[in-house]
């Protein structure tokens, strides 16, 4: 889960005397969202391929260095986790991140579709199952009874995750074996969790594909 486990190394950062004909080229034949950015071995910053396309039009600017205040300065550590890039997928719109060393020199970048391959292996994704959606007051949920209540109906819970949360209440989504998923929605009730949605194997496979395309959607560019 490290990222240090998961950089690539074959795509370059820019020094900021490069122009920006060549860099347009080469992101254009990688066709990732972004490209990085450094000065003397220091990262600076990225420049969106949106903007390389409208700043060609303009003709305003021949290199790197004339943009510095265009710089979205986003990247993520070698010792952080797969999960802290999900969040930087979404809110730069980007498609792949530089990853730096704590001196924040480049050494190299994840892209969304080598962390969405990853993830598509955990068993969240990968085992047969049903999905159950559950909710309950946010400050009196505990996944230790979640888990109980799962086991006691003799079925082993996959994966498990906060999938909404408000001032009153929280959502928790439950990826499950697929046996007695009546008797778990049942005794979910009973001890007070409202049942918001039970998915069965028969509608498996179209829950899946749903999750992964919300999964998608913090990765895509």
């Amino acid at each position: 889960m490290f990222i240090k486990e998961y950089i690539t190394k074959d795509y370059p950062a820019f020094n900021v005397s490069d122009s920006v004909e060549d860099a347009r080229e080469i992101v254009k034949e990688f066709g990732y969202s972004h490209i990085f950015i450094n000065k003397n071995g220091i990262f600076q910053g990225t420049l969106s391929r949106v903007f390389l396309d409208e700043n060609s039009e303009k003709k305003s600017s021949h290199f790197l260095d004339e943009l510095q205040i265009h710089y979205e300065k986003f990247a993520i550590t070698e010792d952080a986790n797969l999960l802290d890039s999900i969040r930087l997928f979404h809110v730069f719109n980007a498609n792949v991140i530089p990853v730096i060393n704590i001196e924040e020199q480049y050494l190299g970048y994840l892209s969304s579709d080598d962390i969405f391959n990853e993830f598509s292996k955990y068993p969240l994704f990968s085992e047969n199952g049903a999905f159950l959606v559950i909710q309950t007051n946010n400050k009196c949920y505990s996944f230790t009874e979640i888990t109980n209540i799962v086991e006691s109906n003799n079925a082993k819970i996959y994966g498990c995750y906060i999938s909404g949360i408000s001032d009153d209440a929280i959502q928790i989504s439950l990826k499950i074996s697929g046996e007695n998923l009546r008797s778990i929605g049942e005794t979910f009730e009973r001890y007070g969790y409202s049942v918001l949605h039970k998915y069965y194997d028969d509608e498996k496979e179209e829950l899946v594909k749903d999750r992964f395309e919300f999964f998608q959607k913090y990765m895509e560019f």
